[in-house]
Formats: C-alpha cells, sequence, structure tokens
C-alpha cells in the first residue's frame, strides 16, 4: 500500500487534528469550540490574568496585563530629539558656536568624526501643551493636541551608531544578528487572539530624505519556531503576496492540496520531530484562513468618511496614513503585534525641509490612531510606541541653510501611549546641548523590559533555552522596569 493511503487509514483528519497540537489547524478547531463553548475558553486561560487560548506559553501571563497588544509606530532613520520632545534652550544660544570639547571627547561620532564641531540650535520653535504642559515642536502639531495621553521618554540611549546594527540593538535588544525580533518574542509568549491573521504584522512606508531599505531579519524569529517571524504585509494591493488562488484552482481543489501536504508534513515529523515541518503546517493552515480575512481587512470602505479623514487617507495607498489605519484594524482583530515602519528620517541635511515632510506623513496619522483607539477603548490595553533607532547629534553637519544632523546615541526621545501608561508627562532628560541622558538614563533594554511588564511578563523570567543558555530578550545586561511612568 502507498504510504500516504497507508497513513490516511491511521490518521483521518479529526484525528490529525487532535494529535497536530502545534498544527494551527488545532487551534483553529480549538477556537472555535471555545468560541461556542465559554466554558471551553474558560478552562484554557492561565492562573495570572488569562493566558491567550491561541498558543504561547502555558505559565504565561506571569501576572495580570494592563496591555494586550503593541503598536510600534517605528520611525526609520532617527528622528532628531532636537526638533521633536526636547526642547534646549542653550543649544539655541550656542547656536553657530564650537561644540564645548567636553561632551564629545571620546565618544563615538559617525560622519562628524575628525571635523569641526558647531552646536545648531533648534530649528522649530516648541510650544507646551495640554493640561500637562508637554512641550511639542511645532512641526508635530496633532500629536501636541494628545499631549495629555503622552509620556515622552527623553533619556534613551542606545549602544550603535550606524543604522542597521542600531535597529537590530532596537528590535532584538542586541546588534549581534540573528537574534529573535521584540516581536517575535511576544508571540512566543503569549500567542496570538487572532485564528486568521498572522500573530505578529509588519507594515512599511517611505518619505523623507534617503528611505533606507530595512532588513526583513529586523522582524525574524531567530532561535524561537519559525511561526513566531514577523510576516510583512504589502501597503498596496494584495496585502500578502501569493495568498490568491491561481486560475483554475478552487477552493475545494487548494484544501485537498493543503491536506495532503499536511499528511506528508505529519508524516515526516513523525520520524524526525523537525519544528521547522511544524511551522510549514501551521503556516499553510493560517495562509487558507488567511485567504477569507485579508479581502475584509484590506477594503476600507466600512471606514466612515470622518475616520478616513482623521487618518488622512481614502485607502490602502501605501502611505503612513493607511497603514496606521491599517494597524487600528489589526488590532481590533486580535493580531498581538503590529510594527510601522516609516523610512525617511535620516536628515543629514536639509534637516528643516525634510523635518517638514516626515512630520507631514506622520504627525497626524499617528495622532489619529491614538484618538481613534481611545474612542473605541482600546487604548488603554494597547500600548503604543514611537520612535526610531538613535537621535541626532547637537552638532550641525553641512553647511547654511543645508544643515543636518549626524546619528547619536547617547541621548534621544521616544515616547509611549495606553496600555499601562500615564499620560501627560515627561521622563528623564538629557543635559543642556541634548548630548548626554543624565536624568534616568533609559537603555532599549529598559523599553523592553517595561513592555513585557505591561503585557504581564516578568523579563527576568521570560526564557528560552538556546545552546545551552536561556536566552532573554533583556540580555544578561541589567534592565529595568520604568515603574514611574506607569499608570
Amino acid at each position: 500500500m502507498h504510504p500516504i493511503e497507508a497513513h490516511r487509514l491511521r490518521c483521518s483528519r479529526r484525528a490529525f487534528l487532535g494529535r497536530s497540537s502545534m498544527s494551527l489547524g488545532s487551534a483553529a478547531l480549538a477556537t472555535l469550540l471555545g468560541r461556542a463553548n465559554p466554558a471551553v475558553a474558560s478552562d484554557r486561560e492561565g492562573t495570572a490574568g488569562g493566558a491567550d487560548r491561541f498558543g504561547g506559553l502555558p505559565r504565561l501571563p506571569h501576572f495580570a496585563p494592563r496591555a494586550k497588544r503593541v503598536i510600534f509606530l517605528y520611525m526609520a532613520g532617527g528622528p532628531s530629539h532636537l526638533e521633536t520632545f526636547d526642547f534646549k534652550p542653550e543649544l539655541a544660544r550656542m547656536d553657530g558656536r564650537p561644540m564645548p570639547e567636553s561632551f564629545t571627547a571620546g565618544q563615538p561620532i559617525a560622519q562628524l568624526q575628525g571635523q569641526e564641531l558647531k552646536c545648531l540650535g533648534p530649528r522649530f520653535r516648541f510650544r507646551r501643551h495640554g493640561e500637562s504642559g508637554l512641550e511639542v515642536a511645532e512641526c508635530l502639531p496633532e500629536i501636541a493636541k494628545i499631549a495629555d495621553d503622552l509620556c515622552i521618554v527623553r533619556s534613551m540611549y542606545t549602544d550603535q551608531i550606524n543604522h542597521d546594527p542600531a535597529h537590530t540593538v532596537m528590535n532584538t535588544g542586541t546588534s549581534i544578528s540573528g537574534r529573535p525580533s521584540m516581536g517575535s518574542w511576544v508571540t512566543y509568549g503569549l500567542g496570538n487572539e487572532a485564528d486568521d491573521l498572522p500573530g505578529f504584522v509588519v507594515l512599511t512606508s517611505e518619505g523623507g530624505r534617503n528611505p533606507q531599505p530595512i532588513s526583513s531579519r529586523q522582524w525574524g524569529s531567530g532561535f524561537l519556531p519559525g511561526k513566531h517571524q514577523g510576516v510583512q504585509f504589502n501597503s498596496v494591493g494584495s496585502p500578502v503576496h501569493y495568498l490568491e488562488n491561481p486560475p483554475g484552482v478552487d477552493r475545494a481543489g487548494q484544501r485537498a492540496l493543503i491536506d495532503t501536504v499536511n499528511e506528508l508534513n505529519t508524516l515526516g515529523n513523525e520520524r524526525w520531530h523537525d519544528p521547522e515541518l511544524e511551522t510549514r503546517i501551521a503556516q499553510y493552515e493560517l495562509a487558507s484562513r488567511m485567504q477569507l480575512s485579508i479581502p475584509e481587512l484590506a477594503d476600507f470602505r466600512d471606514e466612515p468618511e470622518h475616520v478616513l479623514r482623521s487618518y488622512g487617507t481614502g485607502g490602502a495607498d501605501g502611505s503612513f496614513a493607511a497603514n496606521c489605519l491599517m494597524a487600528r484594524r489589526l488590532a481590533e482583530r486580535g493580531v498581538r503585534f503590529i510594527q510601522l515602519y516609516h523610512r525617511g528620517w535620516d536628515h543629514h541635511g536639509d534637516l528643516v525641509r525634510y523635518m517638514d515632510t516626515c512630520c507631514r506623513l506622520c504627525d497626524g496619522p499617528s495622532a489619529a490612531l491614538i484618538a481613534d483607539l481611545k474612542q473605541r477603548g482600546m487604548l488603554d490595553d494597547t500600548l503604543v510606541i514611537w520612535g526610531g533607532e538613535f537621535g541626532r547629534t547637537p552638532m550641525f553637519q553641512g553647511k547654511g541653510q543645508d544643515a543636518g544632523r549626524d546619528h547619536h546615541i547617547k541621548g534621544f526621545s521616544m515616547f509611549l501611549a495606553g496600555g499601562g501608561i500615564r499620560g501627560g508627562q515627561t521622563f528623564g532628560a538629557t543635559d543642556e546641548l541634548g548630548y548626554h541622558a543624565v536624568e534616568q538614563p533609559t537603555h532599549v533594554r529598559d523599553l523592553h523590559a517595561t513592555m513585557l511588564h505591561l503585557l504581564g511578563i516578568d523579563h527576568e523570567r521570560f526564557t528560552h533555552k538556546f545552546q545551552g543558555l536561556d536566552m532573554k530578550l533583556t540580555g544578561v545586561e541589567d534592565a529595568r522596569v520604568l515603574t514611574e511612568i506607569l499608570s
């Protein structure tokens, strides 16, 4: 008898779904049962605030979470803290004067290394906003309107001064390539609330100066199971390549093909116990369900006109605005980790022009997303993070009106909102020229530890055994939860 036929006799579809605990086929079945019978869902919840019933580790979360999901608005290229959230009157006074050597001696500098260093004062005016009086630059008028929802961290610092390794630190906690990204860690620990969409979705847009490419390893799963890697959605056209059936293939034929491939994979996995085969089974099952969910997800025609207008988009047009609206729709459907990259913030020259460009593209949609989540009652359990891989130098690069700023890692700003964050506050500070983080210095690892804490995870206990070591997102160096900024 043919091996597949023999296997079919031993393993019916129902038995296959029951035995393949790693397959999303069984997860989908459990989901349907859970929705039909609330008692089933209750039985699958954890003891500390409700572990997700669609995957994740059995003892997570460690404690009651404040946030269910994360939306990271990633300003790739490194936005200047000195033109956004960190006003420096002394730097304005020093504009055009030599940068004091006491700030820069022995410090890592990128393209300005070995050059005469002169101060560049803030290029935009700052004003206070909201009841909290947060200072925000005039190039971010819409974000300024939601100042009371924001916690601006002005004391961020990182390790790497060039883009790709700095992206790697921000996304994985280390500059070592090939480690799992933060979104992969989160879905590995907590699973996904959506059974017809990936748990970790990535969207990209561009506009501004030098929109450098972002490597897909920035959302890779590293040594974690491959099913936890981020899935990049296209911003224009079909969100996912190769999802539609080719001409002549109907749904019944495709289902038969998937069943056969899964049977082959399961048969092989009984011999080799290969986690990548389990991932492949899960991918086939998820792709089949996505064929039904994706068209509806990407169709914005059900959005009211005032919502489209608030985001500044008419549809899935590849813009950051459209991606922000897509992020809200993904969050509503249970996607655990959503990351939006906007490429164009690398402002070595023509700073004012390109800051205007990037802020015009990203300011309104960022604010609209937070306001929309708040209006829908979702901001309380959605952590929104806004920022890039590093900041920009207080010294100018270039000449005259074309001046820009170089890469800077010793002090920069990001903001957080929702998901257990207390709004209307600033945390930490840089020195009088915006060079060093001097009050409450906050490493990227501290940001990761705080994010995990808000999701109900103790970063010290959240590990994965790899090459004999208990690996963590926050690594082996000290990392702390920023308890001061929590509500």
